[in-house]
């Protein structure tokens, strides 16, 4: 099993890894539409129960100018530095499954070096799976299941679960090299790209980390209570349907997006096509009105994970 490299090093306290199991990624930054990826991130660190395995250096992936790390200013002196982490993790599900978690931000550096490093990784556990998530901004309404597009080696998780099948050309990001690398190298591999709300892409949309710990479920068998999220998309559905419910704009918005998606999904031969947005509010306009919305509620009212 690998145990140090030029931009890693394997934990000092790290657990025995058993082989055959399911190798999760979720790499901030790039393509993460409603925080989904940050979201699903901080859910399986600070929810469940994950043990370092291996440490990546930030000094050799991370562009700490663009990037730049937190510091504390305690009235006199500085404390509590928090650097970035992207690790190769064992946890365990809800349930005590055990699985592989490569979390962290995306590399700014060495591509390369870090996708080589991931998949001898795989390899040198006997990964059964690998399986990541992103998010994009669609124009779709929030009052419908966010969809997905489903790419990768599992053809069966494609035909079932892919509701958008585009031909097109994509910035690409590190999470995408290391779908390509790991295909290439014979794993079982899945990429759900989650189908965020336009409008509410900027915001943390707990639906889309819900979505998120679904589509792993689907792919892996592995079960994510999530249960704080679901309380908080209460909460911010109940914010958003008030936000709407008094704006004439976004109400009419919302409801062509209704007629345009359940068209799409009845397969209707006049359906008009998911990403069309002519005629539709720009994200800016809809997020300054959601802004000025919250500005206007009491003190208090919203959590930290809120809009």
């Amino acid at each position: 099993m690998p145990s140090s490299g030029p931009i890693f090093e394997r934990a000092s306290s790290a657990p025995p890894v058993p082989a055959g199991l399911p190798l999760i990624i979720t790499l901030t930054g790039f393509a993460d539409a409603g925080n989904a990826v940050s979201q699903t991130l901080d859910y399986m660190r600070d929810e469940l129960d994950g043990t370092p395995v291996s440490v990546f250096s930030n000094d050799a992936l991370l562009d700490y100018r663009a990037r730049r790390p937190m510091i504390s200013f305690d009235q006199d002196h500085l404390t509590d530095y928090r650097a970035p982490r992207l690790e190769l993790s064992l946890v365990h599900d809800t349930l005590g499954q055990p699985f592989l978690l490569l979390g962290g931000y995306e590399p700014d550096f060495g591509w390369d070096a870090f996708t080589e490093a991931v998949v001898d990784f795989a390899g040198a556990y006997e990964t059964s799976s690998a399986t990541w998530v992103h998010a994009i901004p669609m124009p779709v309404p929030h009052t419908r299941p966010i969809g997905t597009t489903v790419s990768g080696t599992r053809k069966e998780l494609t035909k079932a679960h892919s509701v958008w099948q585009p031909h097109t050309q994509v910035p690409a990001t590190a999470a995408h090299l290391l779908e390509l690398r790991l295909a290439e190298a014979g794993n079982d591999v899945a990429g759900f790209a989650l189908l965020v709300p336009h409008y509410l892409a900027e915001s943390d949309y707990p639906a889309a980390a819900m979505a998120a710990l679904d589509s792993l479920s689907i792919a892996t068998g592995l079960v994510f209570a999530g249960d704080d999220l679901r309380e908080a998309n209460r909460d911010y559905l109940a914010k958003v349907g008030d936000q709407i419910k008094d704006n004439e704009e976004l109400s009419r918005m919302v409801s062509g997006l209704e007629d345009r998606y359940d068209a799409y999904m009845a397969g209707s031969t006049d359906a008009t096509p998911i990403i069309h947005t002519g005629d539709l509010p720009s994200a800016d306009e809809l997020g300054a009105e959601l802004e000025r919305f919250l500005a206007s509620r009491p003190p208090g009212e919203d959590d930290k994970r809120g809009l």
